[in-house]
């Protein structure tokens, strides 16, 4: 499946790094959302990727927005990870069944079993306002994120 701009977002159901059922549509309700597929919790781009997130977490989790990411990690590497860095947004983990998630939105990678460095910025009805995608080892521009997500709010 490939997303286009102004298509629903494909609402998900995911166990975060505590355990705990986070869904999208409630989770982000009346809010605009960046959601971020990432491949693998303690690679080095990733973890820079989310301690960036993490350092920015201002322009991102606002009365009009907030952040999910997302890995096919299992849901105990996304908390030693998030334990690790002091990590407070939701990582989520689409483990099992394996990727059906990063599978809906069209950013799995069928070779290496993992999601594709993808970010989508979700408006207030559930649509995808905007999306990037970068080659596995080139990390986001947060920039370029922060002002997407600051322009739909």
């Amino acid at each position: 499946m490939t997303l286009a701009i102004g298509d629903p977002a494909p609402d998900f159901t995911l166990k975060d790094q505590h355990g705990q059922d986070v869904t999208l549509s409630t989770h982000t309700r009346g809010k605009v959302a960046l959601v971020v597929f990432y491949p693998f919790a303690f690679s080095g781009v990733c973890s820079g990727e989310l301690t960036g997130l993490r350092d920015r977490l201002g322009d991102f989790e606002t009365d009009g927005s907030t952040l999910i990411a997302l890995s096919c990690d299992p849901m105990y590497a996304q908390r030693a990870v998030a334990d690790r860095d002091g990590i407070f947004f939701p990582l989520l983990s689409d483990f099992w069944p394996h990727g059906v998630t990063a599978q809906s939105y069209g950013v799995f990678d069928e070779i290496s079993g993992a999601a594709k460095r993808s970010s989508f910025v979700i408006d207030r009805e559930g649509r995808v306002g905007w999306m990037v995608h970068n080659a596995i080892g080139e990390a986001r521009d947060l920039d370029e994120h922060a002002a997407h997500v600051a322009a739909l709010v």
